[in-house]
C-alpha cells in the first residue's frame, strides 16, 4: 500500500473519532469542509445536497441527541454537519441517494484539517423525528447522514480485511 499521495494518505489514515476536545472549530476550516462537499461529483451535475451547520451551543442539539443511541457522541461534537438530499434536486432517486461520496469528501477535508469526525448513520432511522427537530419539510429534504465534527481527543484505530477478501474475481 503506497502512502507517498496525499490523497491516498488521508484514505489509509482517516479513523473515526467519538471524542472531542472543547477547542472550537474554525469557520475557515468549516468552510473547506462544506466546500469538499460541494463538489461532490454528482449525476446529470444536479447537485443535490443541502447541508445544515449546527454547532454545540444550538439548542438544537439536545433534542437531535433523543433522535439517536449515539445521542452522547451528537452531544459531544463541536459541531454537528447535517447531509440533506434536496428532493427537488434529484434526478434518480437511486442514483442521489448515494450521499457516501460527499460525506467522504467531507470527512476526508476534515482529517486533512486535523479534525476528526464520525459518520452518525443510524439517526437516519429517526428521519422524521429529526426533520421535526430541525424544522425542515420532510416533503422537500431527506436526511442522508450527520457528522460530528471536532478536534480529536482520541486514537482512532481500525482494521481491514485482506483486499483479497474483497475481489469477485482476480485481477
Amino acid at each position: 500500500m503506497t502512502k507517498t499521495n496525499p490523497v491516498l494518505e488521508a484514505i489509509f489514515e482517516r479513523r473515526s473519532i467519538r471524542k472531542f476536545t472543547a477547542e472550537p472549530v474554525s469557520k475557515e476550516d468549516l468552510t473547506a469542509i462544506l466546500e469538499a462537499g460541494r463538489w461532490t461529483p454528482s449525476g446529470l451535475n444536479n447537485q443535490p445536497y443541502r447541508f445544515l451547520v449546527i454547532h454545540d451551543d444550538d439548542s438544537r442539539v439536545e433534542p437531535l441527541a433523543e433522535c439517536t443511541k449515539y445521542g452522547h457522541i451528537v452531544k459531544a461534537a463541536k459541531v454537528l454537519l447535517c447531509v440533506f438530499l434536496d428532493k427537488q434536486a434529484t434526478y434518480s432517486e437511486m442514483k442521489d441517494h448515494q450521499a457516501g461520496a460527499c460525506t467522504q469528501n467531507m470527512m476526508l477535508a476534515a482529517h486533512s484539517l486535523g479534525l476528526g469526525t464520525v459518520w452518525l448513520g443510524e439517526i437516519i432511522n429517526q428521519q422524521g423525528q429529526v426533520l421535526e427537530v430541525l424544522k425542515l419539510p420532510a416533503e422537500r429534504y431527506e436526511l442522508q447522514v450527520v457528522i460530528a465534527l471536532g478536534h480529536p481527543d482520541q486514537q482512532g484505530s481500525s482494521k481491514r480485511n485482506e483486499l483479497s477478501e474483497y475481489m469477485l474475481e482476480d485481477f
